[in-house]
């Protein structure tokens, strides 16, 4: 009886309820307005989060490999592509192009996005490629570049192999890189303006071990002979 009137003692009596509900109920919209505005900060910042990391991952792979290339001219020999230790963001550019990269053993990769001026290779433009690739059992030149492909231009071709290219006396080759049909070894641009890379694969070749002592008349010069208005 005693612990029963105690605890009714300790209650807060109507009136005092009456005089704190306005005042509690006064406070709870800013309690929750503070607890959402936390909420909405941290979502906000997943998803800015997320969205930067994306369009890093998107650049970063966009385009050829970002690291491990050596320069010879205006070509770029990729000689770790296709080995063990390659690093994650060419794996990753290989997984979003769907290629399978050259080992040591099989070949070698060479890109080139500017001619021998430095210039950077556009859709828009016309170039002589001429001369020759390093010794390799065999080879293929392909044009690619950022972007789809124009619908309105239809695949004519993409690239050539060292089996079909037309070839001059002395062994040598000479490839039109341009929007309209040239004659000989025509290479047509993808799109009508844009820009461009060129892809070298070498098959077989002894240079893959060797990449260093590559010489630069080895490759094919790049020569830009003019551009559409």
């Amino acid at each position: 009886m005693t612990a029963s009137v105690t605890e009714k003692a300790r209650l807060p009596a109507p009136a005092a309820l009456r005089r704190e509900l306005p005042g509690a109920l006064r406070r709870l919209p800013g309690r929750i307005l503070r607890g959402s505005s936390r909420v909405g900060l941290v979502l906000y910042a997943l998803a800015l989060g997320g969205v930067l990391g994306l369009a890093s991952a998107d650049w970063a792979t966009r385009g050829g490999y970002p690291f491990g290339g050596v320069a010879i001219g205006p070509w770029t020999a990729w000689p770790r592509s296709g080995t063990a230790g390659t690093d994650p963001y060419t794996r990753a550019v290989n997984a979003r192009r769907g290629e399978i990269a050259l080992a040591v053993g099989e070949g070698m990769l060479l890109t080139a996005s500017a001619d021998d001026e430095g210039r950077a290779l556009d859709a828009a433009c016309t170039y002589r490629l001429s001369g020759s690739t390093p010794p390799a059992r065999a080879w293929t030149l392909t044009v690619a570049g950022r972007g789809a492909p124009d619908p309105a231009r239809p695949p004519v071709r993409e690239g050539f192999t060292s089996t079909e290219v037309l070839r001059e006396r002395d062994g040598s080759f000479v490839i039109a890189l341009a929007p309209d049909v040239q004659p000989g070894n025509w290479l047509p641009s993808p799109r009508a303006s844009g820009p461009l890379r060129l892809a070298l694969r070498l098959y077989d070749t002894p240079v893959a071990a060797s990449v260093g002592n590559l010489d630069r008349e080895a490759l094919p010069a790049i020569a830009r002979i003019g551009c559409g208005a």
